[in-house]
């Protein structure tokens, strides 16, 4: 099983600067629970972003640099490596975690089963997007709502499993 997990704005922003453009407890508690035990694949300007292996987490990173290290992780240069690593290890969910261009490649490929996204009720500045995609190529199988917070915008999670042929 391979899912996109992402949080977008509603322009599909994802971030500006090599940061999140919103915090929402919420979606992180989501993000963790949904993908403690996994593996995670990002690139690696997210990487960077994010600083450090997320504990309890296969760490890979994607990236064309051939010198690129970081301790607690594993480097991959491409999708099929990638999923080479995770079947080798019997993996049965990996989880791609962005950046904007890696999940762009995904989709281009056709890699992902489902899509795992939380729609931030958020419109702004952004240097970084989730790719366009046709939703009409995937069934809702989950859909929930959540108020805006104190110091968190309002959101929509949503689980889009791919349909046959899309």
């Amino acid at each position: 099983m391979i899912s996109l997990i992402a949080a977008i704005g509603k322009n599909r922003e994802l971030g500006l600067g090599n940061a999140m453009l919103w915090h929402i407890k919420e979606d992180f508690k989501h993000f963790k629970e949904t993908t403690m035990g996994h593996t995670l694949l990002m690139g690696r300007k997210t990487f960077e972003s994010i600083g450090r292996p997320l504990p309890g987490r296969h760490t890979l990173i994607l990236t064309r640099d051939r010198s690129f290290k970081r301790e607690g992780t594993h480097t991959v240069h491409s999708f099929e490596e990638a999923l080479k690593w995770c079947e080798e290890r019997g993996e049965e969910h990996l989880f791609i975690a962005g950046g904007g261009e890696i999940y762009k490649q995904a989709l281009e490929r056709n890699l992902e089963d489902q899509l795992i996204l939380s729609y931030v009720d958020f419109e702004g500045e952004a240097d970084t997007f989730f790719p366009d995609f046709n939703e009409s190529q995937y069934d809702l199988i989950h859909k929930s709502a959540f108020a805006a917070g104190e110091k968190s915008p309002a959101w929509e999670l949503r689980v889009l499993k791919a349909t046959p042929h899309h």
